[in-house]
This record gives C-alpha cells, sequence and structure tokens, in this order.
C-alpha cells in the first residue's frame, strides 16, 4: 500500500480533485494506493473541511518558535504515524525541510503556478506569479509539475502545460486557466509517478 500525504495551506481544490480521481487511475494501472493524510499550517484552511467530507486524517502543524530539530521532528511525527510514502504538494507555502526531501529522495512533487524556471523561488505564488506574468506581457503561462529539492520551484521538472494570454488578460482571469490546467492534470501526473516509480 503506498500512503500519500497531501501538503495545503488553503482552500484545497487541488487536493478535492486529487482525492476524488487519483484512486480511480491508480485502480486502472493495477496500483493500490491512497490519500492517508492531509497536512497543513493552516489551522483556518480549507482543505480540512475537504477531509473531513472524505474521512482523511488531518495534522495541523504549529511550527513557531520552534528549532530546525524541532521542525522536523514535528514533520517526521506525521509522517511515520501515517506510514507515508509519498507527499504531494498542493498550494503548501512552507518551504520543506531538507530532512525531509532527503529521507523522501525522489518522491515529493508540487505544482506551481507558472512555467518554470521562469516566476519561481520565494515570494512567487497564487496571485503573485499571474499578477507578474501578466505585467511581463507574457504571451503564455501554464503550470509545471516537479520534483522538490532544497530550493523554492526548482526540482527536475516532471511535466508542464500551457495556455495562451489573450488581449486584456488580467491576473485574476489568468489564474480561472492556470487552476484549470492544475485540475486537469495534477491526478494524472502523480497516478504515473506513483504507478511507474514507486
Amino acid at each position: 500500500m503506498i500512503n500519500i500525504a497531501i501538503f495545503a495551506s488553503g482552500g484545497g481544490s487541488n487536493s478535492e480533485i486529487i482525492i476524488k480521481h487519483l484512486p480511480k487511475l491508480l485502480q486502472e494501472k493495477n496500483t493500490v494506493a491512497k490519500v492517508a493524510l492531509i497536512l497543513t499550517n493552516n489551522a483556518n484552511a480549507g482543505v480540512l473541511k475537504i477531509a473531513l467530507a472524505n474521512n482523511i486524517p488531518t495534522a495541523i502543524l504549529n511550527l513557531k518558535d520552534k528549532t530546525d530539530d524541532e521542525v522536523n521532528e514535528t514533520y517526521f511525527t506525521f509522517l511515520k504515524q501515517h506510514n507515508i510514502t509519498f507527499i504531494v504538494l498542493a498550494g503548501y507555502l512552507k518551504k520543506i525541510p531538507t530532512a525531509v526531501i532527503n529521507a523522501y529522495p525522489q518522491k515529493i512533487i508540487n505544482i506551481h503556478p507558472a512555467l518554470l524556471p521562469a516566476y519561481g523561488g520565494a515570494g512567487m505564488y497564487g496571485m503573485h506569479v499571474h499578477d507578474a506574468v501578466v505585467a511581463a506581457n507574457e504571451t503564455q503561462s501554464g503550470i509545471t509539475i516537479h520534483f522538490v529539492d532544497e530550493v523554492y520551484d526548482h526540482g527536475k521538472i516532471i511535466f508542464q502545460a500551457t495556455c495562451l494570454l489573450e488581449e486584456g488578460e488580467t491576473g485574476t482571469s489568468l489564474a480561472k486557466k492556470v487552476l484549470a490546467l492544475e485540475h486537469e492534470n495534477y491526478s494524472n501526473v502523480i497516478s504515473y509517478i506513483i504507478s511507474n516509480f514507486l
């Protein structure tokens, strides 16, 4: 059994799609896996309601004023408790500790709302990304799914999908296009990685 943890900080729309579609996709590939944990750093995150509705255990991290060792221990306590073997980041806004990355080599993936390596790095998330893309008069944007390493938005790229920016595009309108790409593709890529490499 492959136990998946989803790390999320916000509303959880990607998490909801993954919870709904991933089991069916994996079943088609004869792979046994489940979402075994939803972990968040935000006690008010909408993803917690999604977890509750789907009977998925949750963990709320309180990392304030903790040393690096205490932060690592906090993560590992929950990951070990739920026998997690694969981690999916879905709008998770905390940097993953190096110790966790080392413990899960090529087993942590993230989705970023731009075509990396452009518009990545610390502070580049959500509307910050879309507004920057529009301000730069780019002709296209999209999503990047990548393995997680020690640097924000830096790990090996697994998959990208694009959308065109139209005349009069705004950060808000672009965000809707990019979110649609996320919902359309993330579960499929997770399924591919798990069924072929785990």
